[in-house]
Order: C-alpha cells, then structure tokens, then sequence
C-alpha cells in the first residue's frame, strides 16, 4: 500500500487527510503543516471574543491519531523530487510517496512602495496575535486595501472604537468580488460606522506613523495593516516542473500535469469545462476541493463541480454570493425589509445569485438558489423577483418537469 503526503495543513490539507480515510484508504498518511498548531481555521481569525484571536481547531489531536493520520507540524517542504516520488522536508527529512497532495495555500501579496516593511499581513494565527493585541479605542489603523479582507477587518476594529482608514487604488471598495449593488451598501455603511476612505489613491511611501499617498497627502496611523490580496503558493511546484499559471494547474480531478500529484485550495487551479483555469478562494470551496482529491488519490475517478461560493460578515450584515456573477448577466432583484437577494441569469438560465441582510437572514435563500442552479432552470424573472414565492416552490415545479 503506497503512502499519500499532503503539504499543507490548513482547511484544504486537513480536510483531504480525514477524507482519505473516509474514503476507505488504509495505508500511511502524513500531513505537513508550516505552523507550530493543529490545523485552524481562518475565517474566525477576523472575528475576536473577549478582545482574544480565536484559534478554531479544524481537528483535535486526539482525532489525528485516531484516524492513523502522521501530523508533522512545525515544518514545510523544501523540495520534491518527483523521479523518485520524495518529498525533502525543512528539517532533512525525506518522505516517500504514492500520491502526494499540494494544498500549499496562498500567501499575502507585497506591497513594492518604499516603505513596505513597515505594514503588518493578515493571514495566520500570528498576524492576527500581533494587529489585535495593538489595538484599543482612539487609536488609529489604515488599512490598505478595500477588498472583503481589509473591509471585514475594518468593521471589527469600528465595532472596538479604533479610528479607521482605508486605501484603495480603485474607485470603489470590493470592486473585484462583489456584485456592485451590494458593494455599494457595505461602503455606505462603512462611511456610516465611522471608516474614512482614501479611494482612486495609489501609495507613494509608508513610513512608520504614516501613509503617503501619491497626491502627496499623508494618513497618519498607529499602525497599518497590508490587506491587498493574496498570491497562490506555488514555488515548491514550479520548482518540481509542475504546470502552473494563476495556481497550480490542475484538469478537472484535480491533478496535477504529474498525475502522482495533485492539488487542492487556494494554490490549485482548477481547469473549467469552458476551458481556462479557475481559483477557488474560500472555505467551502477548500473544503470540497480536499475531498474530492482525496477521493481520487485513493482510486476515485471524480470531477471537481463544486459552484464557486462565499461569505463575509461586515457589522451586523452577512454578504453570501454563489456562482460568479457577470456584468452581461440579466439581473433579478428580490427586496425583503431589511435584505435583499440578487438572481443572475445567462440566457435565461439562473447561473449565480448574491444576497445582503443582518446576520444570517439570507442564507437561507441562496441555499435553495444554489439548488436551483443546479437544476439548471430557466425561471420566470417576475417569480424570481416576487418575495411572495417561495424558492421552494421554483426547485419542486423544476423538478416535477
């Protein structure tokens, strides 16, 4: 029986560990983590309790062991020598594989202004220790970047009195991933709790109390935070010669262009059935992208199908968009009281769907959406834009024909 290696512990790697076993397989499995913990999740690293960074165990070690799964943390791989299927460890090791997994993440991206030192990342456990272990009321925070990333970060630091300013080259915040109506109502709100926006400006230089925009103007800080994206890690596959572009590239089981290796999670991506590859950057999808290449490293023949989905939770609203939604796309809106839904057709057919709404409300919605897409109607636009009818209804009659 051959041995499967994953490197990468965090949603994606871990996820993939457990699947594997799941799935029946029972040979070796060691799983490599970077970072001194058992593997957490990231999405609560924007959400503190009591003032703390929650840490969210995705497993326990009690749970590692019981499944048979061999949990090196602490170190990365250094180099894979794909010939002879061994993976080179940080520490001199050296690890034989049958199947190797590459769940490798995404990194922060740079900043190239001079001054670029003095900005603090956002992306593990550690960066999230050292940005709220510094905050407090009245003290002053630019974010640079206006994405879901920077903006999630500058609701939580509002909600604990902290001056906040955030600067974005664009002309408008969560411009890349956000359908515009929504995006629209987080900036209003955002101007409403407080946040101040330095839009359309590009940095000519950061200091360690400031930041220097490029009309010259500075916005001073206590500290400032670098949120403007991240970049797919993928070094250790360009340096094996695995194919790569915006990811690891990988065909629609997720394996690599050496088909002992495949990849799954922010580094990997993905061939689409209209061609081109596609990144997934998001818990859910992490997660099924794992198991799917788990199952196929383990003798499965699966294709990755999953519907590109997110979320963020800003204040006391919850953002959720399933599919990818497009300027050409015909657009249907459902208004509630205090939310609203988005439908996204292509020719007629519901292709993608957004929502806004305090707390959780519209989860709910772009859950029966979803298995409306999947069904692949072509709904009546009037229905679709009617509160009155119930999704339900929309999914059963699609059935029914």
């Amino acid at each position: 029986m051959y041995r499967i290696v994953i490197i990468g512990a965090g949603e994606a790697g871990t996820r993939a560990a457990f699947a594997a076993r799941e799935a029946g397989f029972s040979g070796a499995i060691t799983l490599v983590g970077a970072e001194p913990h058992l593997p957490y999740e990231r999405p609560p690293l924007s959400k503190p309790l009591d003032g703390a960074v929650r840490m969210k165990a995705i497993c326990t070690a009690e749970a590692l062991a019981a499944a048979g799964i061999d949990y090196l943390q602490g170190v990365s791989a250094s180099r894979l020598d794909t010939g002879h299927r061994f993976v080179i460890l940080s520490d001199g090791r050296t690890l034989a594989y049958g199947r190797l997994l590459l769940a490798t993440g995404a990194r922060p991206r740079r900043l190239a202004c001079p001054g670029a030192d003095h900005t603090l990342d956002f992306r593990t456990y550690a960066d999230a220790a050292a940005i709220f272990s510094r905050i407090g009321a009245g003290g002053r925070v630019v974010i640079i970047g206006g994405g879901l990333i920077g903006m999630e970060l500058a609701a939580v630091l509002r909600g604990k009195g902290t001056i906040v300013s955030i600067v974005e080259a664009a002309s408008k915040p969560l411009g890349r991933a956000v359908p515009p109506r929504f995006a629209a109502k987080l900036h209003v709100r955002h101007q409403k709790e407080g946040v101040h926006f330095h839009l359309g400006q590009g940095i000519g230089e950061i200091t360690p109390d400031a930041v220097v925009l490029d009309d010259g103007s500075s916005v001073s800080a206590g500290m400032i935070i670098s949120a403007i994206g991240v970049l797919p890690e993928i070094a250790l596959a360009q340096a094996a010669g695995l194919a790569t572009g915006n990811g690891i590239l990988t065909d629609a089981f997720l394996r690599t262009s050496d088909p002992h290796i495949f990849a799954a999670g922010d580094c990997a991506a993905v061939l689409q059935p209209a061609g081109g590859h596609m990144r997934f950057e998001s818990w859910r999808n992490a997660r099924s992208q794992a198991e799917t290449a788990a199952r196929n490293m383990t003798g499965g023949n699966e294709t990755f199908s999953a519907l590109p989905w997110f979320w963020s939770d800003q204040y006391d609203l919850g953002l959720q968009v399933a599919g990818v939604p497009r300027t050409h796309h015909q657009s249907v809106v459902r208004r509630f009281e205090e939310s609203e839904l988005e439908f996204y057709l292509d020719e007629g057919r519901l292709v993608a769907t957004a929502g806004l709404g305090p707390g959780i409300g519209v989860a709910k919605d772009i859950k029966l959406a979803e298995m409306l897409i999947a069904v692949g109607v072509s709904p009546d636009p009037s229905a679709l834009a009617d509160p009155a009818v119930n999704l339900k209804t929309l999914i059963k009659s699609a059935r029914a024909a």
